[in-house]
């Protein structure tokens, strides 16, 4: 079945791609294309460092941090700490991808930070475990459940260890804010160490998001995992890299790879910086487990916010100690919370942000973008001072 899917893409490829002989144009490759996250940290003038953290149930994380900025080198004493966090099917490249006056990442390290960005595990980036081989089926059976438990409380204890702070600000994007929303609600002494949680398209309840993504909840498992297998789910891979090299710089097909995020995720077409199609593409998709993608598809059936459902009462038993999955509380979390969303946001819709903003137990600050779609957020062009300089002065503002 995965390799049928491909040959019709490669086929219709190859067929448009023809064009190049009779009149299209193909643009010069961008260099951060062949670059991974810590290339092109440094590629932009920035200092770049990557760290390994072991969980309590022995996956491997790779952490990318960025001391600081191009001109604060200098200042002495430590700086405050802010801990980036993707979301679904992403990696740290997220906040980096834009240019510096356009990327998150970059405007926090040179407006003063201690730039820190996660990598959930599976992605491209965390795919080592301490016994586990990614080709083992033990190795997929994982969540955002383990990523909340176990991949959030690794990362924030490994850097506040190493920074010698006591708090960080937590910045969440999608399904970043879905394992924050689940380990700040279940593990209080986590909680304690974040200064303030800000929350970027937030996603808990998926009730009514029409998502292509969230669709797969009419597709029963059986054939999810017929056509995606057991393991992982859309990994950055040659055929995407290939793609974003040979089609998405042709100028004819620009326009084709824009609309295969949108498609995704909404539509806000002016918002996006066409010239960096190709740099998002080498590193979006970076893969996510099956069992992770099943679990999504079980909170959008039941319309619950939940732990993932293992199929039995007594495989959920054996990991939860009751039958039922258990329900994931939002109000049981006291950190102080900023909300933004975007009106055009097919993944994190307006309605159930509503119903979120009723569960939030301390909201600071709540800001709503009519015209947004999910990923402006990282990538919009007018994010700087739309956002950025927002969260910049809030972080600030309450040091």
């Amino acid at each position: 079945m995965k390799m049928r899917l491909l040959g019709l893409v490669f086929c219709l490829v190859l067929g448009t791609l023809h064009s190049k002989t009779s009149g299209g144009k193909v643009t010069p490759v961008d260099p951060e294309t062949n670059m991974n996250v810590s290339e092109i940290i440094s590629y932009w003038g920035f200092p770049s460092e990557e760290h390994l953290v072991e969980t309590e149930d022995g996956y491997i994380l790779c952490l990318h941090r960025i001391p600081h900025g191009r001109k604060n080198n200098s200042e002495k004493g430590p700086k405050p700490v802010v801990f980036l966090q993707h979301g679904l099917l992403a990696d740290s490249s997220n906040w980096i991808t834009n240019l510096p006056s356009n990327s998150l990442g970059f405007i926090l390290a040179d407006a003063g930070f201690d730039v820190w960005m996660g990598n959930s595990r599976g992605n491209t980036w965390s795919r080592k475990h301490k016994i586990l081989s990614v080709s083992q089926d033990e190795f997929w059976a994982f969540s955002f459940d383990e990523m909340a438990n176990y991949d959030l409380p690794a990362s924030i204890n490994f850097i506040l260890n190493k920074t010698g702070q006591q708090q960080v600000y937590y910045v969440g994007h999608s399904q970043g804010t879905t394992i924050g929303f689940i380990a700040f609600s279940r593990i209080p002494e986590l909680a304690k160490k974040i200064k303030m949680f800000f929350a970027l398209a937030p996603v808990a309840s998926i009730d009514f998001s029409i998502g292509p993504i969230f669709k797969m909840a009419r597709i029963p498992d059986l054939l999810l995992k017929d056509i995606f297998g057991k393991k992982e789910f859309l990994p950055q891979n040659a055929v995407l890299k290939w793609l974003a090299m040979n089609v998405c710089d042709h100028v004819l097909l620009k326009e084709l790879c824009e609309n295969i995020f949108f498609l995704l995720c909404g539509f806000n077409e002016r918002n996006l910086n066409m010239s960096r199609i190709s740099v998002y593409i080498t590193h979006c998709p970076a893969g996510t487990s099956v069992q992770n993608m099943i679990h999504w598809k079980q909170n959008s059936q039941l319309g619950k916010f939940q732990a993932f459902d293992w199929g039995s009462s007594a495989k959920n038993y054996f990991h939860y100690n009751q039958t039922h999955p258990p329900t994931y509380n939002v109000k049981d979390m006291l950190v102080p919370t900023t909300i933004w969303n975007g009106g055009h946001d097919w993944l994190a819709d307006v309605k159930d942000i509503s119903i979120l903003l009723t569960q939030i137990t301390n909201l600071v600050y709540h800001k709503y973008f009519p015209e947004w779609e999910h990923l402006d957020f990282i990538w919009g062009l007018d994010a700087p001072w739309r956002l950025y300089d927002e969260m910049v002065n809030l972080m600030k503002k309450y040091q």
